[in-house]
């Protein structure tokens, strides 16, 4: 056994990183440009998904964009120009698909991450990017470091700090604008 965690750590890097060879820079590019182009921003996930879905609704916020998360109480309607941003890794959950009909009945663009995108919820979505890691759903972890769906919730996070770089230069916000619409209340 090792003395330090630079090893596994480096493993459970590669794992995530490898999921990166398979999703081309257009996929960035053009969910940028919705982001980008969004009157509102609403981002739902469930479990770990959830939670790097909302983080990357803070980083949103944090560039002066209208983002929020499903179910809070201060979530606003979606409406036309507004977009719902959905993960489903596995490809499907019922309540996903729920909130995507709803999305898309009112008028607003919805985009799906998936690990495996599935006709169902693709079919309901505006752009679907697919992110190709191990998830929940998937058998065996063989000599995997990463345990059950973290490879996917991985590299749900780095997609979503690379999605902020882009949209950081896009919209031309610098990291002091960012900094002073972060929270005092900490």
């Amino acid at each position: 056994m090792s003395t330090t965690l630079q090893d596994p750590a480096h493993k459970a890097c590669e794992e995530i990183a490898t999921v990166f060879a398979e999703v081309p820079v257009t996929a960035l590019e053009t969910l940028a440009e919705e982001i980008g182009g969004a009157r509102r921003i609403a981002v739902h996930g469930v479990g770990r998904e959830g939670l790097m879905l909302r983080a990357l609704a803070m980083r949103l916020y944090h560039l002066g964009l209208d983002a929020s998360v499903v179910g809070d109480m201060t979530t606003p309607p979606l409406g036309h120009g507004d977009l719902l941003l959905a993960s489903a890794g596995p490809g499907h959950f019922a309540t996903v698909e729920a909130l995507m009909g709803v999305a898309r009945g009112a008028g607003a663009r919805v985009a799906l991450l998936t690990a495996q995108p599935e006709p169902g919820l693709g079919a309901l979505a505006h752009n679907v990017v697919r992110l190709p890691a191990r998830t929940m759903a998937a058998a065996g972890a063989g000599d995997a470091v990463l345990p059950m769906g973290s490879a996917y919730e991985g590299a749900l996070f780095v997609f979503g700090e690379l999605l902020v770089r882009r949209l950081r230069e896009r919209l031309g916000a610098d990291e002091a604008a960012m900094r002073a619409r972060h929270t005092n209340l900490e």
